[in-house]
């Protein structure tokens, strides 16, 4: 059990190594703590809830560790298909009209950031970077925390209704290639073979050998930012609030228990993240994309590779504790209140998915679990990851979308890095905070 550290503890003994607050014990927080320990940095991480957590967002994704995850959601054409996602009371997009007007500014910027081809090349370009060898990353970081077991680099399927529906998908899959993404192409009987349990009316499958998945990853996180504590950073239990500067230089945190002097810190508070980057002079759009998952305990069938399915737009696999099926965008805020049927409607899709998890099997009925979570996404999707605006002792990491778990590993480096004065390891125009 991690234990909060107090503020006596953190001010102990003199220590004059820079020291650095991490606002937040996510997967990018916790990594971020790790990698600014191994860079010889004090490290004190604020968090006010338990890591790893119900409350956290990586604790009920999808645990794709999905390398090829390149490609932006919003992509040529997409406003066309919006009418028709909002309408199908199944589909993969839902929107809280009275949040329309707080919203619509988010959305229209999100649509124009992949307008055409040559956007939607330049920001798969910039994610390659940060996801490439998140796999492998990933599993070096499980192994240093005790649990090499929650990692797991076994590729990744997509499925398809057939040949033609993945043609339609020619330019997100041609985008990847560019970028070095490969991959291998299942005909119908091969997708038989692999995968007996998926229903018939898919014949078409894409694999990825590269990429990767976490079986669990609310204990995964919980894991690392125990590993933080161990390694040497002490945590206080509370929530930041702001930043005092002087001159451009940060002196504290503001949290709501006082200030804690430091002398940089790193914003890694995912879709809450928006008023501490005000705080430090960086205004950026970040807006929650609410996303559901189902859990189905003891479930009859499933995929022996984690699968997602086009006409779906959901990804289902097995977890520790069960058959997941995660996916859903909902805009509406931080503050609704869930719809649950959301949650049904990937329960839905996965019985259709798998025909015999709807046939009445022998013994009790599985338990099926619903949570739902907030992705902090950016509209051009990419996340800011450099300095805020007004001290560059302040650094911005947060607005992953849907690949913060993926793209968590390189990011706790680079967040690290900046810390400590380290030239970064890949280019991070793209992801300047002072982009927006």
């Amino acid at each position: 059990m991690t234990v909060a550290r107090s503020f006596s503890s953190a001010a102990g003994a003199a220590d004059d190594r820079r020291h650095v607050v991490v606002i937040g014990a996510g997967a990018v927080g916790s990594a971020t703590a790790i990698e600014a320990l191994r860079a010889g940095l004090r490290v004190t991480v604020v968090e006010p809830g338990e890591p790893g957590g119900p409350h956290a967002t990586s604790y009920g994704n999808a645990g794709w560790l999905s390398s090829h995850s390149v490609v932006p959601p919003a992509l040529p054409g997409a406003w066309l298909k919006v009418p028709g996602w909002l309408a199908d009371p199944l589909g993969p997009l839902a929107l809280r009209w009275r949040y329309l007007p707080r919203a619509l500014p988010w959305l229209l910027r999100y649509l124009a950031s992949g307008w055409t081809e040559a956007h939607v090349q330049r920001t798969a370009d910039a994610l390659r970077t940060l996801l490439a060898d998140a796999p492998v990353l990933h599993a070096r970081l499980a192994a240093e925390a005790g649990v090499p077991q929650l990692v797991e680099r076994r590729g990744l399927l997509h499925a398809y209704l057939s040949r033609a529906e993945f043609d339609g998908d020619a330019l997100g899959w041609r985008v990847r290639r560019r970028t070095g993404v490969q991959w291998e192409e299942w005909p119908q009987d091969e997708l038989r073979r692999r995968e007996p349990d998926l229903h018939a009316r898919y014949t078409f499958g894409i694999f990825v050998p590269e990429a990767g998945h976490c079986r669990d990853p609310g204990s995964y996180v919980a894991a690392l930012a125990r590993h933080a504590l161990e390694a040497g950073a002490e945590r206080i239990a509370t929530r930041a609030t702001g930043f005092r500067i002087e001159s451009g230089r940060l002196r504290a945190v503001l949290t709501e228990a006082g200030e804690i002097a430091c002398d940089g810190a790193a914003i890694c508070a995912g879709a809450r993240s928006g008023p501490l980057a005000a705080a430090a002079g960086s205004a950026v759009p970040l807006e929650s994309e609410r996303g559901y998952h189902v859990v189905v305990e003891d479930a009859a069938a499933g995929p022996r590779t984690p699968t997602m399915v086009a006409d779906g737009k959901l990804i289902a696999h097995w977890m520790d504790g069960g058959l997941r099926a995660a996916g859903q965008v909902e805009i509406a805020g931080l503050e609704a209140a869930p719809d649950w049927r959301r949650a049904e409607i990937l329960h839905t899709h996965l019985r259709s998915m798998f025909p015999s998890l709807a046939r009445p099997a022998p013994g009790p009925p599985s338990t099926v679990k619903h949570w739902l979570g907030h992705r902090p996404s950016l509209p051009d999707g990419l996340p800011c990851i450099g300095p805020a605006a007004a001290s560059a002792d302040v650094v911005l990491a947060f607005g992953h979308g849907h690949v913060g778990l993926c793209g968590s590993a390189r990011t706790g480096r680079l967040a690290a890095q900046l810390l400590a004065g380290i030239a970064p390891e890949i280019p991070l125009k793209p992801f300047d905070p002072a982009r927006f």
